[in-house]
């Protein structure tokens, strides 16, 4: 149902400096409250929780509900205080998993 993530990381960065990260995974977050043609119920299916950590460590977490619009956005901020990785989950209403790393250098 969802698509590759996309993912904006910035390559470098100072220690201890803040960097903005950027996320969108298309996803078309069906709500479970529209109707199809034959007037049944949709079956919800959202991405219902998204986290990002950094070298293993949890920085953002959020729990999403059916009034979030498709295609899911996310921009936040974060200390680097050394290299490292960044791990991006999203995980939809039928337990799909999609994931994403971004590498940092911190000079």
């Amino acid at each position: 149902m969802a698509s590759k993530p996309r993912v904006k990381v910035p390559k470098s960065a100072e220690a201890g400096e803040v960097v903005t990260i950027k996320t969108l995974i298309s996803h078309d977050m069906e709500s479970g409250q529209r109707k199809d043609k034959e007037g049944n119920v949709i079956p919800r299916q959202i991405i219902n929780t998204f986290t990002a950590e950094f070298n293993g460590t949890k920085v953002f977490e959020t729990n999403l509900e059916p009034a979030v619009s498709a295609n899911p956005y996310f921009e936040f901020t974060s200390k680097v205080p050394e290299s490292g990785t960044f791990k991006f989950t999203w995980v939809d209403d039928n337990g799909e998993t999609y994931t994403d790393e971004q590498k940092i250098e911190v000079k």
